[in-house]
């Protein structure tokens, strides 16, 4: 497996892999990692779709990327996904996978086709004092001093950055700016959470960072992203004839270990709560996801809390995890991320509005009717003031194709899930959906004599508590995560958000996705390059949009430097002056 850039490689079509006939693959899990490694092994891999074999603990595909109506409860949004033009290897995938919806035209297509029409931008991305504009006004609220607290993070080398914590390097400077607000309730980052992961994601997105205060760098999908995402990967893998094992958990993976050699041997299974055994070959290649952010999720109703399950239980995949893990140092280490679900857990709750009692308070923040059916708020609204740092969203209506006209689907989260609210004094994972539903509608600015009222009558609300949602933000080093396909592996791979990659942040769907493709690509030798993750990082144009962009537009030659400082800029500003540099600073206002 190698990388490439460019459009040489994107359109070209790999030829058939040597002995690809005689090979068969067992995947587990129906993630969004593991569907992408099934559509590889059919679309470059070649392989005939009756060889495929995908293994599924629960009745339906989809992994995190859920949405579902419960009969007798309401419809369920674990979580939301943003995405990015340069998320390559998600778009060369989808541009091979057809819509469910229209004839003749890919997941691709339908879905740029509609940001392009109907562009994502926020008109309010922060509310204070029930339902009051926050007025951040675009602006990041950065500090000269806080300024050089991230270039500093940016610039240290990773090593330095292994076990340890955002706030060994960003305190209150940063900490308290609207950067850090628009930062953590985004991308759901704790301050305890590691530096090394703030570091990539601050490389991986920096031709982002101007559109960070209004979100007008992200794309969203049509419908929610079980609908738009997955069920369109699952109807291409079933008409592959891939076959799908549902209700079946892998309890184990058995390896031969060897100096110099790893072989995946056996999986041991409990299908319908029944033991069985597939015994392995070299032939046999296997794709292990390990771990999971919405492991021990459980969902409550409108009138019952979700229960708060961190205990790590048999045939889960941090159970698995640790089977694999215990047989060799190269496989990892899943309890660097799952020692301590009170670092690791939010809560999401899905509300959907009965009547239109509440919209007026919604139309009142986000500026937008949400029944037009074109973005609404445009990315998530963060209650600067929440005790429980609450955010809501609302996505394009309907996010459920079979969803009522006249009912909006409405997601919230919140980062403290053990403090008490502002209007319901208790913890939200202590909450039923009404009362979750209660908070947030105090801080719509809704009247407080009826605000039970609408909690009850015109909205039911679908809480959910996830303890594991942020493990993959734990410290860490090199070590913890197993590469995708570790040394010496020679029928196995790891896929999704706890496999480690370069350069590529977790919790998006590009690194899942990029690991499906790379596992398939190494294992399977496909002569074809995997898109390399965009290096923006290294566009001195980006580093410089972005350096003037995070410091509200303010140029070089406002900072508040000393004497020496100021000095050292005046004579570098002088040789410069007259030529390409100084174009080049004056074109992205740093000077």
């Amino acid at each position: 497996m190698y990388y490439s850039s460019g459009n040489y490689e994107a359109f070209a079509r790999p030829q058939k892999p040597e002995g690809v006939d005689h090979k068969s693959a067992y995947i587990i899990g129906t993630g969004l990692a593991a569907l992408t490694a099934a559509c590889y092994l059919v679309r470059d891999g070649q392989m005939r779709g009756e060889h495929i074999h995908i293994f599924e603990k629960d009745p339906i595909p989809g992994g995190a990327c859920d949405g579902w109506k419960f009969e007798n409860v309401g419809y369920v949004m674990r979580g939301g996904r943003e995405m990015d033009n340069h998320f390559e290897v998600m778009w060369d995938l989808f541009h091979s996978i057809p819509s469910i919806e229209t004839e003749g035209v890919s997941v691709l297509d339908e879905y740029y086709w509609l940001n392009k029409r109907d562009p994502n931008y926020s008109l309010c991305r922060a509310t204070v004092n029930r339902g009051q504009d926050a007025r951040t006004d675009g602006k990041f609220d950065v500090s000269d001093r806080a300024a050089m607290e991230i270039m500093r993070l940016f610039f240290t080398p990773d090593e330095d950055l292994y076990d340890k914590r955002i706030t060994d390097y960003f305190d209150d400077e940063v900490l308290n700016s609207n950067f850090w607000l628009y930062w953590r309730t985004m991308f759901a980052f704790e301050n305890w959470h590691s530096a090394l992961e703030m570091k990539r994601y601050i490389k991986r997105f920096i031709h982002h960072i101007g559109g960070l205060p209004d979100f007008k760098a992200l794309r969203f999908t049509r419908y929610n992203q079980y609908e738009s995402m997955i069920l369109p990967m699952v109807k291409y893998l079933e008409g592959h004839s891939v076959q799908f094992h549902y209700n079946t958990k892998v309890v184990n993976v058995e390896f031969d270990i060897q100096t110099q050699k790893k072989l995946a041997k056996r999986v041991e299974l409990l299908r319908e709560g029944h033991q069985e055994f597939v015994d392995l070959t070299e032939n046999d290649l296997v794709f292990i996801t390990n771990g999971g952010c919405v492991e021990n999720s459980s969902m409550g109703s409108q009138n019952e809390p979700a229960s708060y399950n961190t205990e790590i239980r048999p045939g889960g995949g941090w159970d698995m995890w640790r089977k694999i893990a215990a047989q060799d140092p190269a496989f990892g280490n899943p309890d660097k991320f799952c020692y301590d679900p009170e670092q690791t857990n939010w809560m999401s709750a899905t509300v959907e509005t009965l009547d239109q009692r509440i919209i007026p308070y919604i139309k009142n923040i986000c500026q937008r009717d949400p029944f037009t059916g074109g973005v609404v708020t445009g990315g998530i609204v963060t209650v600067k003031d929440s005790s429980w740092l609450l955010s809501w969203t609302i996505n394009r209506q309907p996010q459920f194709r079979a969803q009522p006209k006249d009912h909006c689907l409405v997601w919230v989260y919140a980062l403290f899930s053990d403090v008490p609210g502002d209007y319901v004094k208790k913890p939200m994972r202590d909450c039923t959906g009404k009362e979750i539903c209660m908070e947030w509608l105090y801080h719509l600015g809704v009247p407080e004599d009826q605000i039970e009222d609408l909690a009850s009558a015109s909205a039911n609300t679908v809480p959910v508590m996830m303890p594991y949602i942020d493990a993959f933000f734990m410290p860490r080093n090199d070590t913890d995560r197993p590469k995708v396909v570790p040394d010496g592996a020679v029928n196995f791979a790891f896929l999704g958000q706890f496999a480690e990659t370069a350069r590529d942040t977790i919790f998006t769907t590009e690194y899942s996705m990029r690991t499906g493709m790379e596992a398939v690509y190494t294992l399977l030798d496909v002569d074809r390059g995997v898109p390399e993750v965009w290096g923006s990082t290294y566009d001195v144009r980006d580093l410089l949009d972005a350096t003037v962009k995070l410091r509200d537009g303010k140029k070089i030659t406002e900072m508040d430097l000393g004497l020496k400082e100021k000095l050292v800029l005046h004579e570098a500003l002088k040789k410069i002056a007259g030529t390409d540099i100084e174009k080049l600073l004056r074109e992205h206002l740093v000077i």
